[in-house]
Order: C-alpha cells, then structure tokens, then sequence
C-alpha cells in the first residue's frame, strides 16, 4: 500500500521536474549582445544632450546674475551716487556659484560675471543686455 504511493508521487515529481526544464527558457548570447547594444547607444545620445544642457543652465544663471547686478547698480546710481564695488550696492544679492565683477564709472559701467568651474564669461555694459564676452574700457565686448 504504501509502496505504489511513493511510486506515484515519486512519479508525480519526476513530471513536474520535467514540465519546469522544458518551460524553462532564458535570453540567447545574441539578445543580451543586442540590449547592451541599444544600452549603449541611448547613453552614447543622451549623455551629451544632458551635459549641453547643464551648460545652458550655467550660462542662464549668470547673465540673469549680471542683469540683476546692472539693475542694482543702475537704482544705486539714481539714489546715492556710483557705487565703489557690487557689495556696496544695496538691491545687489549675490550667488554662491557665480562671480560677478563691476568696473567703470557712472558714466559709462560694464558688469562680468563667470560660473564658477567655467570658462564662458558673460558681461552687460549700461546700455546693453548681457552676452558672451568681458569689459572693456567700461564697455562689454564679445
């Protein structure tokens, strides 16, 4: 009696092992070639794309830091006269990563500023909007 019972379940065990290896199925050589493949593509697309874009950023942060400066420096102007560096200017909020300069006079002023880790420097003289260059002579140039 208790013979044929542990024929069949040993029976039943030996099918079910069989019905898992022949359902059991994985990825070729060739398909896991093929994803790191397309893996390596889209990083090869996208990682340029991501870093082009971070300096995009960067480039936007400073020229909205020097308009913010020549708006500063230009309501110090109307109230108490030119002021001798941005610091003295009392509108003027500064950046942690971008450095900003002030040169010039009230007549004619030019304002520089650079990301910090950057070499692009952007500048904004006082009848300008900001764009790719420096100051000189109190005049941005690209």
């Amino acid at each position: 009696m208790i013979r044929p019972l542990i024929h069949r379940t040993l029976h039943a065990l030996s099918r079910t092992r069989t019905a898992i290896r022949e359902r059991q199925q994985g990825f070729t050589l060739i398909e896991l070639l093929v994803v790191v493949l397309i893996i390596g593509v889209l990083a090869a697309v996208a990682i340029p794309i991501f870093l082009n874009q971070q300096e995009g950023a960067k480039d936007s942060a400073v020229k909205a830091q020097i308009t913010q400066a020549k708006t500063a420096v230009v309501a110090e102007i109307v109230t108490k006269g030119f002021p001798t560096s941005l610091a003295a200017a009392s509108a003027y909020t500064p950046s942690d990563e971008v450095t900003v300069l002030l040169t010039g006079s009230a007549t004619a002023f030019c304002i520089s500023g650079q990301f910090d880790g950057s070499a692009r420097i952007f500048a904004i003289d006082d009848n300008g909007a900001a764009l790719q260059g420096t100051c000189v002579s109190g005049v941005a140039t690209p």
